[in-house]
């Protein structure tokens, strides 16, 4: 068998656990990654769009097209992962250089000079925003490796992937939350002493993308420091031939991958058009950031929770459950909107707050399945090591950073065809002023972040319970006759 018949002896751990350091550790790591990726992925196109004036359009092919380099990228990186060889493992000193060097490119991104004009800034995006893909590639690729690599199928691995995904949330969240509030802070205080506009947000965002860079590698070192490799692993070695043939040939792996487009996708197209929502049809940026709060903190609670789930549920049933979760919470987000209540008020208190019912339905259902697929492609690499005879968890992880920032540029660039489709009207300008939509503009607006995500829901919920086939009693087999 490969690296999970040995013990897991990483940091003096007894044999069959983690320590709870290395625990903490690792997850403190996710906390820091995420609060990175969030913040790209769900302020990338509001940024170079609202913010700078850069066509929503030419914003969102820029991120597709790099998302298409990423097929070449990143199976790569998980084959360099692979054959890595120091005394610092394979997998830390990856993730610590490729920290270092995403945390210098995100505050670059964020940090576009005034004096550039509108083709340079079309030509800083497209630069910095493929090097931040492919820093962030060195870094992901093997944070993830590491799950399968020091943990056995069952109890522990899905705990560590519950433990991890629930500090990603919160990584997630800080950003997601955060942004709206701290940018125009910042941007207010510093713009009235120079006497500039107050609404521009140039500035708040440079900062605050310097705070979460800054932030993001101290959580790095912290995990590198603590989550310590076992020394006493033999991996393989293979050519890219034989890699790429062992990942096509793991039909399981591509199930699980193939899923993973369609439901990120369904919420990361919510997450880019709900900023634009909360600000012309809802009116309040603010609100934005408190429904946003409301909904990571839904998101959260339900990764802590997957362990409870996973013991009344299977993992199929559970998958079901949690899509059915999401798609209810977008007919009644749907729903309410077209009724206008998002536009209404009782006593002076603004009704859109009846959305924070269908938002827990939909993050809650969204936080289970973010720890479901982690554990299902875990499962899917002692699958190949049993079906192909070798180990791959570095390329098949790298499949998942992959898939996941192609679901994230597939959303950003049909979000920023949505809104020239629907004719959403911003200023010239760039700044934070609101201009009144006419009501078919907010309508299409609240079809295209609902309707789409119910359709990529629908047809992943189909095509996961067709081809995904390890369940309880298939891993059970599998672990032991690799034994």
């Amino acid at each position: 068998m490969g690296e999970n018949s040995q013990d897991n002896t990483q940091n003096g751990a007894p044999a069959g656990g983690l320590q709870k350091k290395t625990k903490i550790a690792y997850g403190v790591g996710a906390v820091g990654k995420d609060m990175v990726y969030m913040l790209v992925a769900s302020y990338i196109l509001y940024y170079y769009n609202s913010v700078l004036g850069v066509s929503s359009v030419f914003i969102g092919t820029v991120l597709m097209v790099a998302r298409v380099f990423d097929a070449f990228n990143d199976p790569i990186m998980g084959i360099v992962v692979a054959k890595t060889r120091s005394r610092w493992g394979r997998f830390r000193p990856w993730i610590f250089s490729g920290t270092v060097l995403n945390a210098v490119v995100l505050y670059a991104m964020f940090a576009v000079p005034e004096s550039m004009g509108a083709g340079g800034m079309k030509v800083f995006l497209t630069v910095t925003y493929f090097l931040w893909g492919i820093t962030y590639t060195l870094m992901d690729i093997p944070y993830w490796s590491m799950i399968p690599a020091i943990t056995e199928p069952g109890k522990e691995r899905e705990n560590l992937s519950a433990l991890a995904r629930s500090c990603a949330g919160v990584g997630s969240a800080i950003p997601t939350v955060l942004t709206m509030i701290v940018v125009p802070a910042i941007s207010g205080a510093a713009l009235a002493a120079d006497k500039l506009k107050i609404t521009d947000y140039r500035i708040g965002f440079k900062w605050w993308a310097l705070l979460v860079a800054v932030v993001f590698v101290i959580s790095e070192a912290i995990c590198v420091a603590n989550v310590k490799e076992r020394g006493d692993t033999v991996v393989e070695s293979h050519g890219i031939g034989e890699m790429f043939h062992s990942l096509v040939t793991n039909d399981q792996a591509l199930a699980v991958v193939i899923t993973i487009v369609l439901v990120n996708s369904a919420l990361y197209i919510t997450s880019n058009l709900l900023i634009y929502f909360f600000t012309y049809d809802i009116g309040s940026e603010s609100g934005y950031a408190l429904f946003s709060a409301f909904g990571g903190g839904a998101q959260i609670l339900a990764m802590m929770l997957f362990p409870l789930f996973r013991k009344k549920m299977s993992k199929r049933k559970l998958f079901v459950h949690s899509v059915v979760y999401e798609i209810v919470g977008y007919v009644m987000l749907l729903a309410c909107s077209l009724a206008g209540v998002t536009r209404m008020t009782v006593g002076g208190v603004p009704c859109w707050y009846v959305l924070f019912i269908p938002g827990l339905l939909v993050f809650a259902g969204s936080g289970l399945l973010n720890v479901l697929i982690t554990v299902c492609l875990a499962d899917s690499i002692d699958y190949g090591e049993y079906k192909n005879g070798q180990r791959d968890e570095s390329v098949i992880c790298s499949m998942q950073t992959f898939v996941v920032k192609l679901a994230s540029g597939v959303a950003v660039f049909f979000a920023g065809l949505a809104i020239k489709w629907v004719g959403l009207i911003q200023p010239a300008d760039g700044t934070s002023e609101i201009i009144e939509q006419s009501t078919g503009t907010l309508m299409g607006l609240s079809m295209m972040m609902t309707v789409v995500p119910i359709v990529l829901l629908i047809i992943g919920l189909v095509f996961f319970i067709r081809k995904y086939k390890l369940t309880e009693e298939r891993m059970q087999e599998i672990m032991t006759k690799l034994r």
